[in-house]
């Protein structure tokens, strides 16, 4: 474990580099970044580029985040024509970046850790930045995504030969990028308990859309992605007909339309994380019904702990870090049958035992308790860099 006790670099400034919008689903960066912010550390979190029809030159925004002072928006667009020469948007990239830190906002991001999560910036700003250190927080194998460029494998490489530091997102995807960097640490999302035991409370109000549903009201709250299995989805909403399946979240990477359709199926789209709670509170069971498939061979759902901290009996699909971590909380449902099955169960009879022992998880997991780990091993790295410097190691 990293030593606590460090006070050396109280406020060091992070740049981040996303390949998710801050604006998108409240999750893992945010909720990390968030933090590192309110505890003083000035954030630029730089949005990976998107291309934009007919835009004639490389343009970058830049915003503050009402709720967090300390946290910097910036966004960049790029001509659609030039998108295919990678070589070019990099050097954009860069250029964007650069300009703006040559103006007054620069003088808060002197000497910043550079934190990554997006593979694709490895070659344009690792070791161009003029940066302490490296953090490569590695939440998914992204090169398993539907989509994923050929170019990020090797980029993620690069990233992982030149961080200081990794933190994996799981025990599994942990175990895989340690043999690229031995100073690889695993760590689960945490859990912000107050927020999401809103749903244990009577008075939490049920959401309209949801109030009058009947029950049981089987629940998932997520991005409704290629990691989702339908069948199983659709198969429940049959299975359960007097009952109903609710599905949050906003849909990428597949068509809407696509999606199956039963009068008891209720896709709802995407809700903002401070709603959460109140539609957890109209669920009877919470699911996890992923698919078993390289999109999801390296996930350890931030909705784990969100859903123990709720007070609900959970079911998944044997999701390889979701029974590695918490079989004694969540049951574990191999096949389509057994979860149609176990969703029953938890519907008709809750285990009083495992939704205590989740309760329990949650309550040691806190994303702020997170925080201060990483902050450990990043002052570690930053404490050796300044050994090195006094003792001319170059």
């Amino acid at each position: 474990m990293p030593n606590s006790t460090i006070q050396t670099f109280p406020s060091f400034p992070i740049i981040v580099h996303s390949h998710l919008g801050w604006d998108w689903v409240w999750q893992r960066p945010q909720q990390f970044l968030s933090r590192f912010s309110l505890l003083g550390h000035p954030v630029l979190f730089v949005e990976g580029p998107t291309p934009v029809e007919d835009l004639e030159k490389a343009a970058v925004e830049l915003r503050e985040v009402t709720e967090f002072p300390n946290i910097t928006v910036l966004r960049m667009q790029m001509p659609s024509l030039r998108w295919s020469d990678g070589a070019w948007v990099d050097k954009e990239r860069r250029r964007l970046v650069q300009e703006v830190l040559a103006g007054p906002l620069g003088l808060r991001f002197r000497e910043p850790v550079q934190w990554f999560y997006d593979p694709m910036a490895a070659t344009p700003f690792a070791g161009h930045m003029k940066e302490r250190a490296i953090v490569f927080d590695c939440m998914d194998q992204l090169s398993q995504f539907r989509g994923a460029p050929q170019e990020l494998i090797r980029r993620e490489r690069e990233l992982l030969a030149a961080a200081d530091v990794v933190f994996a997102g799981g025990p599994k995807i942990g175990r895989e990028k340690i043999r690229y960097n031995a100073n690889t640490h695993s760590y689960g999302c945490g859990v912000d308990v107050s927020h999401f035991s809103r749903a244990r409370r009577k008075t939490t109000p049920l959401p309209a859309d949801i109030a009058h549903l009947p029950g049981p009201v089987f629940g998932f709250f997520g991005v409704v992605d290629e990691r989702m299995d339908y069948d199983l989805v659709a198969a429940l909403a049959d299975a359960q007909p007097q009952g109903s399946v609710v599905i949050l979240g906003p849909t990428t990477k597949i068509d809407p339309a696509t999606l199956p359709q039963r009068p008891n199926l209720h896709w709802l789209g995407g809700r903002d994380y401070q709603q959460l709670p109140d539609y957890v509170r109209g669920f009877d069971v919470c699911l996890m019904p992923f698919a078993i498939n390289a999109a999801t061979e390296f996930i350890n759902p931030t909705k784990a702990l969100e859903y123990m901290a709720t007070g609900r009996p959970i079911v998944s699909t044997a999701i390889e870090d979701v029974v590695e971590q918490f079989s004694d909380v969540v049951t574990i449902a191999p096949s389509p049958e057994e979860f149609l099955a176990a969703c029953d169960r938890a519907a008709q009879s809750p285990d009083a035992g495992a939704i205590e022992r989740g309760l329990e998880v949650a309550e040691r997991n806190s994303w702020e308790a997170i925080v201060a780990a990483m902050t450990g091993h990043i002052e570690q790295v930053l404490a050796a860099g300044v050994a090195d410097s006094v003792s001319g190691v170059a």
